[in-house]
């Protein structure tokens, strides 16, 4: 049997406990971290800080969410993804009750950046899907990926009313601190998802291989550099929105509703983008999906740009950003393990997840920085255009196969 190859030892079919579990945990984990942009404002006005200051911190959480992902996914692979879990809680709590009492930027920096960013790392999407990898087949893999993405997206449609109305109810600082306490029912939804890489429900023939073969394999593996490569294009993309989109909206004079309409709207058709996303790259090429979404990205803003903005053209926006918003991640995802298959898929996919999110640090910091420099949103939209166009290039020769290998050694 080749590596790539897996047979059910336990249980046939879906797990649905395990799904449904790690979707809540999804849901989430990405919500409160999505809708940050709605506490750039009030919080600004009441401390005094500029744009430039709020970026920072923002970029500083995906950075740290970017740099935690290989180090969070090799403990889970190794220990068990409950503990993981366990202290995203934990840190994503605390953080975000820093950021709600901060005194002063580096404050602002350490909850709402370091802290809140390793929270998420720890409880995000790569340590989900990693424990999915292990308990459902490679049949099903890329539409079960779908689904937890889709729950993610979740979080962003529910978690953006949500936390407007806590802000416009409590304060921005008191509704920080109600969002950091609902984590705290993390762990309880991750006991379901208990065990690593060696105990799932299905079994896999793995190649025996240490942490630092897999490392030299993957970086030595052209598909995986050039996957890892265009990943970091999403992350600029969707974090320059997620932070800086409320602010755009008021700048170019739209009622600030549609702010939290648009961020619902992404996060609404996010979910069926996610889902959609997931059947179809389990049956066509996930390379050149990648490529057209990347490219329809692109399409999209440039179109926004240009033609008159209006609520009527937030709305459009919006809606079809939603569609292609995560449509990027179970594909990326499945390619990893189809290259290198699950035993370390948590450390390999956060190792693609960290270059996502070095892009989301220069996305959200450029955002808020060009804007202080120049007043203007604008060059840092059109670089995300041009960043759209090469992402499109760069996946288009990706091989959909299994890393080939000496003769299988099952391991130990």
């Amino acid at each position: 049997m080749s590596q790539a190859q897996a047979s059910t030892a336990k249980q046939p079919g879906v797990p649905w406990l395990i799904i449904i579990a790690g979707c809540l945990i999804a849901l989430l984990t990405f919500g409160p971290r999505s809708a940050m942009g709605f506490f750039q404002l009030p919080l600004l006005s009441e401390k005094g800080w500029d744009r430039t200051t709020f970026g920072m911190a923002m970029a500083l959480q995906n950075l740290f969410w970017g740099a935690g992902q290989p180090i969070f996914g090799a403990i889970a692979d190794k220990f068990g993804t409950w503990r993981v879990l366990l202290l995203s809680a934990l840190l994503y709590c605390s953080g975000l009750l820093v950021m709600a009492w901060a005194t002063s930027p580096g404050l602002l920096y350490l909850g709402g950046g370091v802290l809140v960013g390793l929270g998420v790392a720890a409880g995000s999407f790569g340590i989900i899907l990693s424990a999915f990898a292990r308990n459902v087949t490679p049949a099903n893999r890329t539409l079960v990926f779908g689904i937890g993405t889709a729950a993610g997206s979740a979080g962003m449609f529910v978690f953006a009313p949500i936390s407007q109305g806590l802000i416009e109810s409590f304060g921005w600082s008191d509704a920080l601190v109600y969002l950091g306490l609902a984590m705290l029912i993390i762990p309880v939804l991750a006991i379901p998802l208990r065990g690593n890489s060696s105990s799932g429900r299905v079994s896999e023939s793995h190649y025996k291989q240490s942490i630092g073969e897999a490392l030299r394999e993957a970086f030595g593996h052209k598909s995986y550099i050039l996957l890892t490569t265009g990943f970091f294009v999403c992350g600029f993309q969707v974090a320059f929105i997620t932070a800086h989109f409320p602010a755009y909206i008021g700048d170019i004079g739209i009622d600030a509703k549609y702010a939290v309409l648009a961020l619902a709207l992404i996060g609404f058709f996010n979910i069926i983008g996610s889902l959609a996303s997931g059947i179809i790259s389990q049956r066509y090429s996930k390379p050149k999906f990648l490529s057209f979404l990347y490219l329809g990205r692109s399409a999209l803003v440039t179109a926004f740009l240009l033609l008159p903005q209006t609520g009527t053209s937030v709305i459009i926006f919006s809606i079809l950003m939603g569609l292609m918003w995560l449509s990027t991640v179970a594909p990326t995802n499945s390619l990893v393990a189809i290259m290198f298959g699950t035993k370390h898929l948590g450390m390999l996919g956060g190792i693609v997840f960290l270059s996502h999110q070095i892009g989301s640090f220069l996305g959200v910091w450029l955002g808020g920085y060009l804007y202080d420099h120049f007043g203007s949103y604008n060059p840092v939209w059109w670089l995300g255009v041009a960043l759209g166009i090469f992402a499109a290039i760069v996946h288009w020769p990706i091989e959909e196969t299994p890393a080939v290998r000496p003769a299988l050694q099952p391991a130990e």
